[in-house]
């Protein structure tokens, strides 16, 4: 919630007010005269506050409901209002959220030099700390990764900061140093002594982190997240004994990790492992696992003690559109929803007669300068129930051979029917002639087809939805490879689309792909 919603209820509350000032002088218990109304001062000096700056005579809230609205704004509404409002000067003092950034405490990145910038999130944090009454402290973010530099930590102020702010029934600890390269060491003893009790969701990015178990039983902890930190295999395993409600687990850049054991989690649904360069092993316990997500090469083994609960996957290494084919029928049977991104697939998706009777959502980013993408068409027929494809055909360096350089007919497929499939999507869609084949089979064979998207871009957002009022920049090879993708579209595709069928065909923004053109 910002000023513009606080201005609101203050709004309402005044109304509220004034109309029944005019209910009691209408039963004669108070008669003001409108000109008394309009000399009425509307602020007045207010010498108790801490900011010593004059206070207006607010509206009177309810002390919770004053705490509330405050524990909605971002620091720096917060800080605004707490300087001109005696009520919210008060719940200041006991802010449940700290967030200390320097977006949130307004610090101009551009403006500003590397010490500038460096004092001002010091004394900044230090001020807001010092005048915090240190009870209350619910979610604490600490994010100073742009500002420290390797030489210069201060790393000083983050144990005091930490000490000052962790506290019995903090609920959200999030500590990102970016920058830092892990010279940090996170107090563990922070979290002993009944502090990390109460802590629901931990985050911690570029620091030493080295738990054991005088830090006690993290009870009530859903969901960690551990980025670019340095720990050991028997650390985390500690970590995660002692974390008996833990219902998300996500690892990234974690390279000294070698072997990642999963005790048995009753909570645990969902396990995110991404660039984590020297893992080996994964194995898992947690009986209720359902959902995975995870980046590395195939020879990592995986040993999953109740794959048949796993609904969801996303796997992402090279050749996954063969792995996910061959292996995963059988692995993974129950399989409801599946990712998969191959930068380089080196060989075609085999036909092979292993089914996946529950997936409805299949999404798939390949490349492979000599891929046969009408091999998908193994996935199709290995989905009976499949509703929802997603293709991103990832571009390549070199030029492919496209239908309008090879001579020959198109390949057909008649006996493959697919009567479940609804919706298809093709990114970075091209003249690629066996793309093009694919598409032809998914129109003539899906007689359920209600939605085919082609979009000749890569499917960033548009200029009309962008942050920056502009679309992503593309080469002019490819901008000229969209334009080959759309005579192909209306050559060989647009005529064989069924009329119950939507067709859209996305091509580059003519208004920022003007000029290239």
């Amino acid at each position: 919630m910002g000023i513009f919603k606080l201005n609101l209820l203050l709004k309402l509350q005044r109304q509220r007010q004034r109309r029944r000032r005019q209910i009691q002088a209408h039963n004669g218990s108070v008669l003001i005269h409108p000109r008394d109304k309009i000399n009425a001062p509307a602020c007045q000096n207010n010498t108790h506050s801490w900011s010593g700056q004059a206070k207006c005579s607010d509206p009177t809230l309810p002390e919770d409901i004053s705490c509330h609205i405050h524990s909605l704004m971002s620091m720096r509404d917060a800080a605004r209002v707490a300087c001109v409002s005696r009520a919210f000067a008060r719940s200041w003092r006991c802010l449940p959220n700290l967030d200390f950034s320097e977006e949130s405490l307004g610090i101009n990145r551009s403006t500003c030099k590397k010490d500038e910038k460096l004092g001002d999130l010091t004394s900044k944090i230090d001020w807001i700390l010092k005048n915090h009454s240190g009870i209350g402290i619910k979610k604490l973010i600490i994010q100073v990764g742009s500002v420290y530099s390797r030489d210069s930590c201060h790393l000083a102020h983050l144990d005091s900061w930490l000490q000052c702010a962790v506290k019995p029934g903090i609920e959200e600890l999030i500590v990102n140093l970016s920058s830092m390269n892990a010279k940090y060491n996170f107090p563990c003893e922070l979290l002993s002594s009944g502090t990390g009790d109460s802590l629901r969701y931990i985050y911690l990015a570029s620091c030493n982190f080295h738990p054991t178990v005088r830090i006690g039983c993290l009870k009530s902890l859903t969901r960690l997240q551990l980025c670019m930190v340095n720990i050991t295999e028997n650390e985390l395993r500690c970590l995660l004994s002692i974390s008996l409600g833990l219902e998300r687990l996500e690892l990234r850049h974690c390279s000294t990790l070698k072997c990642l054991k999963v005790p048995c989690l009753q909570r645990l649904s969902y396990l995110d492992v991404m660039t984590c360069t020297g893992l080996q092993v994964i194995e898992s316990k947690a009986p209720n696992l359902s959902s995975i997500r995870f980046e590395g090469d195939l020879y990592v083994q995986l040993s999953l003690g109740e794959p048949l609960q796993i609904k969801q996957l996303y796997r992402l290494c090279n050749d996954a559109a063969f792995y996910a084919r061959t292996e995963l029928p059988s692995s993974m049977p129950n399989l409801e929803r599946l990712i998969i991104h191959s930068d380089t697939e080196m060989v075609n998706t085999p036909m092979v007669p292993s089914k996946f009777y529950h997936l409805k959502y299949l999404s798939i980013a390949l490349g492979g300068q000599t891929y046969d993408y009408l091999s998908l068409v193994s996935f199709f027929d290995a989905s009976p129930f499949l509703e929802t494809f997603i293709l991103n055909a990832l571009r390549e360096r070199t030029e492919r051979a496209t239908i309008f350089g090879d001579p020959s007919g198109l390949r057909m497929m008649p006996e493959h029917r697919h009567d479940k499939l609804k919706c298809v999507k093709i990114i970075n869609f091209s003249s690629v002639k066996t793309l093009v084949e694919l598409t032809c089979h998914i129109v003539e064979s899906a007689t359920a087809l209600e939605c085919l998207t082609l979009d000749t871009t890569s499917g960033s957002p548009r200029c009309s939805v962008n942050r920056l009022g502009k679309c992503f920049l593309m080469r002019r090879e490819t901008l000229m490879e969209a334009h080959r993708a759309l005579k192909a579209v209306q050559t060989y595709i647009e005529l064989k689309v069924p009329s119950k069928v939507e067709l859209n065909v996305l091509e580059p923004c003519s208004r920022c792909h003007a000029l290239d053109l």
